[in-house]
């Protein structure tokens, strides 16, 4: 029992070192930007994109002892519920389709929106710099599965946030 306990908090250590780094990170590319760059494009565009490279990475350790998806649903599917575990341990709490390559995830407790104050009237404003990382990592992860993509993310209420996906047709 002391084990298990001990590997809990191992867990947790890991888990709020990964929140700092996100808040730490979103804050350096906001603050750190190359001189003639526009303040909000360049932060999310940088975010986006080391997301991308990390989500395409993750899903290679993930996948690699599976047999090949068959269609665009089962890699969305695969998404919401084992990759979505190992980034947040969660699954996504809804998964919509209009079947025609659009689907919206839908996560009601986003694990990065927890501890974030709503004191601000423009919430979607204040959340939206820390929806550039997580939306490169969908983007990232479906593209080395074969699907490219283009993600978008939105808040309305804090800590609900909504991913779309809109798959490209190959």
């Amino acid at each position: 029992m002391a084990g298990a306990a001990g590997q809990d908090e191992k867990r947790l250590v890991a888990e709020s070192a990964m929140d700092f780094l996100v808040v730490e990170m979103v804050h350096l590319m906001h603050h750190n930007l190359q001189e003639g760059e526009s303040d909000n494009e360049a932060a999310y565009f940088k975010l986006e994109n080391l997301g991308y490279r990390v989500g395409m990475a993750m899903i290679e350790r993930l996948t690699k002892e599976r047999p090949r998806f068959l269609d665009q649903l089962d890699v969305v599917k695969f998404i919401c519920k084992e990759y979505w575990i190992s980034l947040f341990k969660k699954q996504i709490d809804n998964l919509k389709t209009n079947h025609r390559g659009v689907y919206v995830l839908t996560d009601n407790n986003f694990r990065w929106f927890l501890r974030m104050s709503t004191d601000n009237a423009d919430i979607s404003k204040q959340a939206f710099p820390y929806l550039a990382y997580p939306c490169g990592l969908i983007r990232g992860a479906l593209a080395n599965l074969g699907v490219p993509s283009v993600v978008i993310a939105e808040v309305s209420s804090i800590p609900q946030c909504t991913f779309q996906i809109k798959l490209s047709s190959a």
